[in-house]
């Protein structure tokens, strides 16, 4: 349903280590480097590039599967320091199992007993942040397997925290055009659209949608510069009057990673079939951290796109 651009998208993924190289350099320069999520976006990226090279110590499995294995006693103990008791109730577990448990954490420096209750000690307060972190991490990567498959072999900027509560549609034999349906649905309850995308948002077909874009909503797109040159060919009036209001603004950029839309309340991520250019799922997420994400990602590619000059429409 959704149209591709004319040029494949390996062309893209061509100048994906310029892009990664571009977001660090941007982020150290806005001048907020005091925010811990930037710094947070950028050690993760610097470590997933800069150091891929290199050996990694790695924990041995059967220590890691016990500390996943134990997850519920430690994450029980990070509110507060429990008696066994309390851990029995809390994990509905028997004496002996508590006995165990309690005895594990010892051994391991894990927890302490004070005054009759165990608490987490310092390192074991790391772990169980830790462990919780690659749960939560394992079931997003789960849930968002279908947008990883087409957008994650290359670009790393793509970080999966900040959607652990997206809402994921995914295109079906009975219903290819959910994520279509989706991101209109988002678009209808939104005043303004800020993204970029591989091709056309959404079909140009779909004349009601590219009606909204150049009369109702405050519209900042980048696109790849033959889908510029085909939206304006196949809208040319009410395009070219939406440019000069200034209420449509588009811009070009020779490579773009995945489809991104920034709307009033939410932010979305599209991915697409690299054969058939079609949608085959739609992210989105209302949480704060995915909208800073998502805002400082288009920032950097805004930032190195060309805004379409008042001759090309």
């Amino acid at each position: 349903m959704v149209e591709h651009g004319a040029e494949p998208r390996g062309r893209n993924r061509d100048a994906n280590r310029e892009d990664q190289n571009a977001g660090r350099d941007e982020r150290k320069s806005t001048g907020d480097e005091g925010s811990i999520f930037d710094e947070l976006l950028q050690t993760n990226l610097e470590l997933r590039t800069d150091d891929a090279g290199e050996t990694v110590r790695r924990i041995d499995t059967d220590q890691l599967i016990d500390f996943v294995r134990h997850g519920p006693v430690l994450e029980a103990l990070v509110h507060a320091p429990l008696d066994r008791r309390e851990i029995e109730a809390e994990l509905g577990v028997s004496r002996a199992t508590s006995h165990r448990f309690t005895r594990w954490l010892g051994e391991h420096d894990l927890a302490e007993k004070v005054d009759g209750r165990f608490r987490l000690t310092g390192y074991g307060q790391v772990v169980t942040e830790e462990v919780r972190r690659f749960e939560r991490n394992l079931a997003t990567a789960e849930r968002l397997a279908p947008l990883l498959e087409s957008i994650c072999q290359s670009h790393q900027e793509f970080v999966i925290e900040p959607f652990g509560d997206a809402t994921v549609t995914v295109a079906s034999p009975a219903d290819p055009y959910r994520p279509v349906q989706r991101f209109l649905t988002l678009l209808d309850k939104s005043d303004t659209l800020r993204g970029f995308n591989t091709t056309h948002m959404v079909p140009l077909s779909l004349g009601a949608f590219h009606e909204q874009l150049f009369e109702n909503i405050d519209t900042e797109i980048i696109y790849l510069p033959d889908a510029v040159e085909k939206l304006v060919e196949t809208y040319p009036e009410p395009a070219t009057a939406a440019l000069e209001r200034g209420h449509l603004k588009l811009r070009t950029r020779e490579a773009l990673p995945y489809g991104l839309a920034i709307f009033d309340d939410r932010v979305g991520i599209g991915g697409y079939d690299e054969r058939t250019g079609t949608m085959q799922v739609f992210v989105d997420s209302e949480t704060a951290i995915a909208r800073k994400w998502a805002e400082r990602v288009y920032g950097v590619y805004r930032e190195r796109s060309e805004p379409l000059g008042e001759d090309a429409s």
